[in-house]
C-alpha cells in the first residue's frame, strides 16, 4: 500500500504528539478487522467476540466470502465496520434524555446514509418511529434502497434528495443522523484510493461542506431535538471545529458521549483510533438543538404535491399477506405498486406525501405487490420484511446449491409437492423472495437489478 501523505502526517503528529502519532501510522498500515451487525428481528444469532458499544455487533476471526452466503442477501446480518456502530451509544444517551420529558424518538432522519450501515442500525433500534434514509447520489440511493429492503424494517423511507430539500418540513424531525461526506482519513487502512485522493485542501473544503449540509436541513429538527453528527476522519477541522461551529451558528448544546463509549472524549467528540479501538477511524458528537434556535433561513412558500391515488377495491384483500393486518394502512404510489403503513407512521409519511419532498421519495412503507395487468404480484420487499405473515404463502426451502441459483436469478425447479402459484423460497427457514412455481418450472421473480453475478 502507498505511503501515507506527508501533509497527513504532519497534522497527526501535530495533534496527537509522536508517540501516539506513531502508533496511529502503524495502525494504518496493520490488516483491518472484520465486523458485523446481526439482524435480532430476523432471529439471527451471532457468533464472534461482542463489539462493546454495539449489542448486536460481532467481530469474525476471518473475512468469509460474504457474496456466496444466502443469509446476507435475506438480510440475516449486515457488514458494517466496528466503529461506525457507536451510533447506538448515541441513540441511547438522547433517548434517555426524552424520556426524562416523557417523550421519545418518533421521527428520524438519516441524511447521508448510503450504503445503509448506519440505517439499519437505527431501523433495528428505534420502536414506533418513522426512519427516513437519504442519499442524494442516485447510484448510491439505489443501494440504499436495496439494503434497506433486505433488511426488512417497515417503518422505513427511502428518500434521493438534498439536504435542503428537507427543509419545507420545519421541525418536523426529532433526530437527524448526519453522517458527512468527508475527507476518507479513517479509510486508509482499507482503501489505497483514500490516501492518493487526500490532501490539505481537500479536508478544508469538506469542512466547508460539511458546515453547509448541516445549515440545510438545520430547519427540519425541531427545536428540542438532536443532531447526531459523524465523519470517518481524525483531524480537528471537520470534527471539533464543525461541532463548535454547529453549536455557536445554528444554535445547539454538545453531550458528553465519552463515559456511554467507555472512551476518552470530550463534549465536542469522541475519535476512534484503530491503534486504540478494534475498528476503523470514526468521530462521533451528539448535540441538542436549543429551544430557541430558529431555522437557519427561510425559503419560498412550494406548491404541495398532489394527492395519494387510491387504493383498488381488488388490493383491499392483499392487506391479508401482513402479519397483524389491522395495523397497517394501505396506499398507492404513482406507478401503481401498493404500499403498507404501520399506524405510528402513517401521518408523518403522509406529510411527507404532501409535501415537495414526495418526488424524491423511493419507497415508503412496505411494498407489497405490483399491478401486472388484471393481477398482483407480491414484491420482493415483501418476502424480506419482518411484517409478512409467515403463512400467508407456501414456503420452499432451497439448499446452499440452489438459494444461490435463486440469487443468481437462474431457473429452480421445485418439488412436485410444493402447490402452483407464488411461492416463497427459503434458505435456512429465511425468506429469500418469491417464484411463480409453474409446476414443471418455477418463474424466478428475484428483483434482476439485485442478482449476484456468478463466482
Amino acid at each position: 500500500m502507498m505511503q501515507l501523505p506527508e501533509d497527513f502526517r504532519k497534522q497527526m503528529l501535530h495533534q496527537l504528539g509522536t508517540a501516539e502519532a506513531e502508533a496511529l501510522f502503524e495502525a494504518l498500515d496493520a490488516e483491518p478487522p472484520v465486523s458485523i451487525r446481526v439482524n435480532a428481528r430476523k432471529g439471527q444469532g451471532g457468533e464472534g467476540d461482542p463489539v462493546p458499544w454495539c449489542a448486536t455487533g460481532r467481530y469474525l476471526p476471518r473475512r468469509p466470502q460474504f457474496t456466496l452466503d444466502p443469509l446476507l442477501h435475506a438480510g440475516c446480518y449486515y457488514v458494517q465496520e466496528a466503529s461506525s456502530m457507536a451510533v447506538e451509544q448515541a441513540y441511547r444517551v438522547l433517548k434517555r434524555r426524552m424520556e426524562e420529558t416523557g417523550e421519545a424518538p418518533r421521527r428520524v432522519l438519516d441524511l447521508c446514509a448510503a450504503p445503509g450501515g448506519k440505517s439499519t442500525l437505527w431501523a433495528s433500534l428505534l420502536e414506533d418511529a418513522l426512519l427516513v434514509c437519504n442519499e442524494p447520489v442516485r447510484e448510491r440511493a439505489q443501494i440504499l434502497a436495496e439494503n434497506m429492503t433486505k433488511w426488512g424494517a417497515p417503518d422505513v423511507v427511502v428518500t434521493n434528495a438534498y439536504p435542503k430539500d428537507f427543509s419545507p418540513l420545519v421541525n418536523f424531525f426529532d433526530v437527524i443522523a448526519a453522517d458527512v461526506p468527508c475527507s476518507g482519513e479513517g479509510m486508509f487502512r482499507k482503501d489505497e484510493g483514500a490516501r492518493s485522493e487526500w490532501s490539505a485542501d481537500n479536508v478544508k473544503d469538506c469542512a466547508e461542506r460539511q458546515r453547509s449540509i448541516v445549515a440545510d436541513v438545520w430547519p427540519a429538527l425541531r427545536p428540542g431535538g438532536f443532531l447526531v453528527y459523524s465523519t470517518c476522519t481524525f483531524n480537528l477541522q471537520e470534527n471539533e471545529d464543525n461541532v463548535r461551529y454547529i453549536c455557536s451558528e445554528l444554535g445547539a448544546t454538545p453531550i458528553d458521549l465519552s463515559e456511554s463509549l467507555g472512551m476518552e472524549g470530550s463534549a465536542w467528540g469522541t475519535h476512534f483510533f484503530p491503534h486504540r479501538t478494534r475498528g476503523e477511524g470514526f468521530f462521533l458528537a451528539l448535540l441538542q438543538k436549543d429551544a430557541a434556535a430558529l431555522p437557519a433561513f427561510h425559503r419560498k412558500k412550494q406548491k404541495q404535491a398532489k394527492g395519494v391515488p387510491q387504493v383498488p377495491s381488488d388490493a383491499v384483500s392483499l392487506q391479508k399477506w401482513l402479519d397483524a393486518p389491522q395495523d397497517y394502512t394501505l396506499y398507492m404510489s404513482d406507478d401503481e405498486c401498493l404500499y403498507a403503513l404501520r399506524q405510528p407512521v402513517v401521518d408523518g409519511v403522509r406529510q411527507i406525501l404532501a409535501s415537495p419532498l414526495r418526488t424524491h421519495v423511493w419507497k415508503a412503507g412496505v411494498m407489497l405487490a405490483r399491478r401486472k395487468g388484471n393481477k398482483w404480484q407480491p414484491a420482493a420487499a415483501l418476502a424480506l420484511s419482518t411484517a409478512l405473515d409467515p403463512e400467508a404463502f407456501p414456503r420452499a426451502e432451497l439448499s446452499l446449491a440452489e438459494a444461490l441459483d435463486y440469487l443468481r436469478r437462474e431457473a429452480i425447479t421445485l418439488s412436485a409437492d410444493i402447490p402452483r402459484g407464488y411461492v416463497l423460497v427459503c434458505y435456512n427457514g429465511h425468506p429469500l423472495g418469491f417464484v411463480n412455481n409453474l409446476g414443471t418450472r418455477a418463474n424466478n421473480l428475484y428483483p434482476a437489478e439485485w442478482r449476484i453475478r456468478r463466482l
